[in-house]
């Protein structure tokens, strides 16, 4: 672990998972806070490692940037970054928002939103009906482990943010019926967590959202519309792969994927 002396330029994360993960130009630094093995949130069976860093400092749209470029993912206040022991499944994903490529299908999607939805992009907040979304998406997707989140859990996890952060609100005659939590870099939009009432799921909101955060980013003149992490096995995370072209982070290098990667035999 470095000390707080170091010089403006060479900053590192202090998780001694990597000595060698140093942002250049940055005056980032992170400090472990949990960093040991645990269930796979993401794949049954397998053991992972996902050390959470607390940043020291302030933390501004271009250091939020350098994070996402380096594959760090934010929940809460904090970041973090798979360091599993046997298991490389979880690739951190993104799309150049100019380069996109709207098919007929994601046309239709938003052709029915702009018709039957209203949407609005606002602060994020936390109150009584956005934790019973939450929670009854969590439920019909089978995503809680550890049953209902509160209104200080939603807060922690969604609202409770070191970084400029963005809501995209989806409507149905007045009511919420989903919220979107986005990130807003200086270059890139994050795509932090999105939730809707499933009563709606004839409007595909989730591709719904990455497709308005693909907007809000060319209108806004940003490059990246970061996607979160790509998981092949995994249902609720492999959806990504219909949006192209993308880029994955695939041994510290952001590469072009034109085609799905051969299927790497993880360890039994």
């Amino acid at each position: 672990m470095t000390d707080g002396s170091m010089s403006r330029g060479e900053p590192k994360s202090t998780s001694g998972f990597d000595d060698a993960d140093a942002f250049l130009d940055s005056d980032i630094r992170l400090v472990v806070v949990s960093g040991g093995l645990q269930e796979c949130p993401y794949l049954d069976g397998q053991v992972a490692r996902m050390p959470i860093e607390y940043p020291v400092g302030e933390i501004g749209p271009d250091d939020l940037d350098r994070l996402l470029e380096r594959g760090y993912r934010r929940t809460g206040s904090m970041f973090y970054r798979t360091h599993c022991p046997s298991c490389r499944e979880c690739i951190p994903t993104r799309l150049e928002a100019a380069r996109f490529e709207t098919t007929r299908s994601f046309r239709r999607i938003l052709n029915r939103a702009s018709r039957e939805l209203t949407t609005q992009w606002q602060s994020p907040a936390v109150d009584v009906e956005r934790v019973r979304l939450f929670n009854r998406h969590r439920q019909v997707r089978r995503l809680s482990r550890y049953g209902d989140a509160t209104q200080g859990d939603y807060h922690e996890f969604l609202v409770a943010t070191r970084v400029p952060t963005s809501e995209l609100a989806f409507y149905y005659e007045g009511n919420l019926i989903g919220a979107s939590i986005v990130d807003c870099g200086a270059d890139s939009l994050n795509a932090v967590y999105t939730y809707f009432d499933p009563e709606f799921s004839r409007y595909s909101l989730g591709t719904l959202a990455v497709l308005l955060q693909i907007r809000r980013a060319i209108e806004t003149c940003r490059r990246y519309v970061y996607l979160g992490l790509y998981v092949e096995e995994n249902s609720h995370l492999n959806y990504k792969r219909r949006f192209r072209p993308q880029q994955r982070l695939l041994k510290g290098d952001w590469q072009w994927i034109s085609q799905e990667p051969p299927k790497m035999q993880r360890p039994k």
